[in-house]
């Protein structure tokens, strides 16, 4: 009898999965940079509406419908307000009081909550695998927020309590996705979960931001690019074409990659500490989502 054999990873699709989290991971310090001189809201408006416009040309170019059911509307907002709005929104206020490797690690905690949430909304019950990654993931942040002494984590609270919510309410959006699915094409539920979702941030800045142009740098302006182009445009165009091709299990594994890459450049571009502590912190984390993921 021949024995089966495992199937080989495509491997177009391991590129395009590589691509997307080094992307991903190195947008962190890219807004921790260009918050320092804008702020939140304008920020992350501003670089939405240049996504948004790459995604519109590439589904353009496609000659894609965004053609969307009038019964899907309501879903298709809540997805986006969780997917978008409060990822993007308080994953990057997050950044206020916590440094860039703080804030990746923290806001990567997403599998985990998610398997919390899929056993209250899909009755998926966790098993030994993920009650474990749920213990290290918290295990890991107790060390990065409290590792400096008790002072020093209540100063970083406020950015510890927006970037568990961001990671939160994601997750929360991934498992309503799962359980109500759109029934979208990618591209289409992309450029519509971008649009509605920035619109919120985009109303919120012109209401209470004040942004000053001039304090712009070029450094600012091309990471701005950046942040739109690539990380929020391209970025996410690869990673549903990963996702085309590569086992899901496979290819969620492959996000921890994320705050790896946003770890290590923002200690590498910024200079940001990363010692034992650190490096802990991350491992148990990690380690955490990980045995999440694989449970």
């Amino acid at each position: 009898m021949t024995p089966t054999r495992t199937p080989r990873p495509d491997g177009t699709g391991l590129a395009l999965l590589l691509v997307t989290t080094i992307g991903w991971g190195l947008n962190w310090p890219a807004m921790k940079l260009l918050l320092a001189e804008w702020p939140v809201l304008t920020t992350r408006a501003s670089a939405g509406v240049v996504g948004l416009a790459v995604l519109l040309a590439v589904t353009m170019a496609r000659r894609e419908s965004l053609a969307v059911p009038w019964s899907l509307w309501p879903r298709l907002v809540l997805t986006s307000l969780l997917n978008v709005t409060a990822w993007m929104g308080l994953a990057s206020f997050s950044l206020l009081w916590l440094s860039a490797a703080e804030a990746t690690i923290v806001c990567y905690t997403m599998p985990v909550w998610a398997a919390l949430m899929a056993w209250a909304i899909l009755g998926e019950k966790p098993g030994p695998a993920r009650i474990a990654g749920l213990l290290l993931a918290l295990s890991g942040l107790a060390l990065l927020v409290l590792g400096r002494g008790v002072a020093v984590g209540l100063e970083k609270a406020p950015g510890v309590a927006f970037g568990l919510g961001s990671a939160i309410l994601f997750s929360l959006g991934t498992v309503v996705t799962k359980r109500w699915p759109l029934g979208l094409p990618p591209t289409c539920a992309t450029v519509w979960q971008v649009g509605l979702g920035i619109l919120p941030l985009g109303l919120l800045a012109a209401a209470f931001d004040h942004p000053d142009i001039a304090r712009l740098s070029m450094l600012d302006w091309a990471l701005l690019a950046y942040g739109g182009v690539f990380a929020l445009g391209l970025c996410y165009l690869s990673w549903f074409a990963a996702l085309r091709r590569l086992p899901a299990s496979l290819a969620s594994l492959g996000t921890l990659i994320t705050p790896m890459v946003g770890v290590a450049s923002a200690a590498f571009f910024l200079g940001e500490p990363f010692g034992w502590r650190e490096a802990t912190a991350m491992g148990l984390t990690l380690s955490g989502v990980g045995l999440a993921l694989r449970g």
